[in-house]
């Protein structure tokens, strides 16, 4: 049978190829393994669990089914609770644990949540902090066992023959077209917008990428999974490995990957382009403090790498030189990633090219993709073979899926993996979904070599850092521009490593600011670039930072020495920036921010 709802996918597993090891994750310091016919139980277990605390379909409208939000860390608990509540005819709501108080009160009223689930203390007393502004919540659950908080197991339900009936009877009545989940991202307000996927969406997305992760992995193979769940990325890509019946270890955090990929020596893992930067930069560092010809022979390596082309034969010398780079050098990067990883799949943001070609020429894979939360989200992908790859794209269309460019070349696309609609926006989901089903991305991009999709710009100001985090810019700067001594600023940072500004100062405020604390101020020059007038505006992007997502929060900025001006021509007639003319004209101060593109 294939699957036709996501909690299918568990029962397929349980029939074509149950495991041991379906997910482990550590516990105590040593992997904890849960196999197939164990999640089955737990699942079960809890989703009578929820019914029986009143969670579920209720009157089966979309304000009557229940939503259940969760802020947690990726766990075996993760992915047990998303089935568990799909099995009710709930609605799970998952939630970037970074997110800021006031996303985090706007999205449990929005949707009304009546549950949550978190994974640690931190987390818990970040819900408590809008408890008393989100009246729908009515219970906090913790998968970590921690005082006086309600524990996720005391759910646990083990069922009478009833019990079981009524959960069978509330599944068979679930259909392939209904809602699935809720998945808020940001928008052009700063407000989230709840993305409406169906069981049909997403399924049928996983079953057009499977033939692609399976020329990579199989039912012996294990991946590594770090990426937020809440991400509908990670998520899909879940219930890929399930279907091929690939084992999901979870690493412990961000900082123990690579030694979680030692242990677990995983076959493939998805990733974001900034970890995959990160990797680089760590692996270079160790470069750099080599001696010689130890270094000369890992930069030589590096170099003849940077030379590798795809599909194309460069000459018996050129194969020698990275045969040996590969057997004295690159070898040493694979041990790295555990020893035995054929593919990285990354997506959310564009993929330094360099990158992409040094890896491959290091015999990792990495195939580069393109989507959207509104499209479930794979829309291309670069293939595992060689052919059906391209560097600086992101691939070939999936099947079942079309694609088009619109006459100013934004991507469009058509199919059962696009949305069901922005939760009670149907304003929103008209301006992006047409009268012929064609959604609309909002990025524009172009056909390049034979079916390959390049991305090309932003059509929105909407950005994304190159950790394939949206920042929008506007709530930003209107923020930080409450403060007196900010006149004007401009938010940076389309795929680079953080969020940086550009900030005019208000320079008659600046100047008074200056005189009371006896600091020199003949000229503005003088004043933007003296170190404690730098640290004063440090100290005031501080302040405005905590009401924003981490990733939202302004990490370098530049102070210029002239204010923005209709006649300078970094302002249309009605004040608003110009930002790419802005971008062009202090690129020299964009540079200076991400200069040794170090994040503070």
């Amino acid at each position: 049978m294939i699957p036709k709802r996501l909690f299918d996918f568990l029962d397929y597993q349980l029939e074509h190829s149950p495991k041991e090891d379906m997910f482990a994750a550590k516990e105590n310091g040593t992997w904890k393994k849960y196999s197939t016919n164990e999640v089955r139980q737990l699942v079960d277990s809890l989703s009578m669990g929820l019914l029986h605390i009143g969670v579920g379909y209720q009157d089966g409208t979309l304000e009557g089914r229940d939503k259940i939000a969760i802020l947690s860390n990726n766990r075996p608990e993760w992915l047990t609770l998303d089935l568990a509540v799909q099995q009710t005819g709930a609605l799970l709501t998952p939630i970037y644990p970074t997110i800021s108080p006031n996303e985090l009160e706007f999205i449990f009223n929005d949707a009304s949540i009546k549950i949550v689930f978190v994974s640690d203390q931190e987390l818990y007393n970040k819900v408590q902090s809008v408890r008393a502004k989100t009246p729908s919540v009515q219970a906090v659950y913790s998968f970590n066992q921690l005082d006086g908080v309600l524990n996720w197991k005391e759910l646990l339900h083990n069922g009478t023959h009833d019990d079981h009936e009524q959960l069978k009877s509330i599944k068979n009545s679930i259909k392939p077209e209904e809602l699935a989940t809720i998945l808020y991202t940001s928008g052009t307000t700063g407000f989230p917008k709840g993305v409406m996927l169906s069981h049909k969406n997403i399924v049928e997305n996983v079953l057009n990428v499977e033939e692609i992760v399976s020329a990579v992995a199989n039912s012996s193979d294990r991946c590594l999974s770090f990426l937020p769940l809440n991400h509908i990325f990670e998520r899909m890509v879940s219930y890929i490995y399930m279907y091929i019946g690939v084992s999901i270890y979870y690493a412990e955090s961000i900082d123990t990957v690579g030694d979680n990929l030692k242990e677990v020596k995983p076959t493939l893992f998805t990733t974001v382009p900034r970890l995959l930067e990160k990797v680089y930069e760590k692996i270079m560092a160790k470069g750099r403090e080599l001696t010689g010809i130890k270094k000369n022979l890992f930069f030589w390596a590096v170099g003849v790498a940077n030379k590798f082309e795809l599909n194309k034969n460069q000459g018996v010398f050129y194969n020698v030189q990275l045969a040996i780079a590969n057997k004295l050098i690159f070898s040493k990067w694979r041990e790295a990633l555990g020893g035995n990883v054929k593919a990285i799949v990354t997506g959310a943001a564009a993929c330094q090219v360099r990158l992409l070609r040094i890896f491959t020429a290091a015999k990792i894979v990495v195939m580069e993709g393109y989507g959207l939360t509104e499209t479930s989200p794979v829309i291309t992908v670069n293939r595992f073979e060689s052919k059906g790859r391209s560097f600086g794209t992101v691939g070939l269309g999936i099947k079942n899926v079309e694609v088009k460019l619109a006459e100013d070349g934004e991507i469009c696309c058509r199919g059962s993996n696009v949305m069901m609609g922005y939760y009670k926006r149907p304003d929103l989901t008209a301006e992006c979904i047409d009268n012929e089903n064609w959604f609309h991305s909002g990025d524009i991009g172009a056909w390049v070599e034979g079916g390959f999709l390049k991305i090309t710009d932003r059509k929105k100001e909407i950005f994304k850092t190159s950790g394939g985090k949206y920042v929008a810019p506007q709530p930003i700067e209107n923020k930080m521009k409450e403060s007196p001594f900010i006149e004007q600023m401009m938010v940076v940072g389309p795929e680079r490593k953080f969020t940086g500004a550009l900030i005019v100062p208000a320079f008659a405020n600046l100047k008074n600011w200056c005189e009371k604390n006896g600091i020199p101020n003949n000229s503005i020059e003088e004043m933007t670039k003296h170190p404690k007038v730098i640290e004063f505006y440090k100290s005031i992007v501080e302040k405005f930072n905590p009401q924003f997502n981490h990733i939202e929060q302004v990490k370098k900025f530049e102070l210029l020495n002239s204010e923005w001006t209709i006649d300078g021509g970094e302002l249309t007639p009605t004040l608003k920036l110009k930002r790419k003319v802005i971008t062009e004209k202090y690129g020299d101060a964009i540079e200076r921010i991400y200069a040794d593109d170090q994040q503070p």
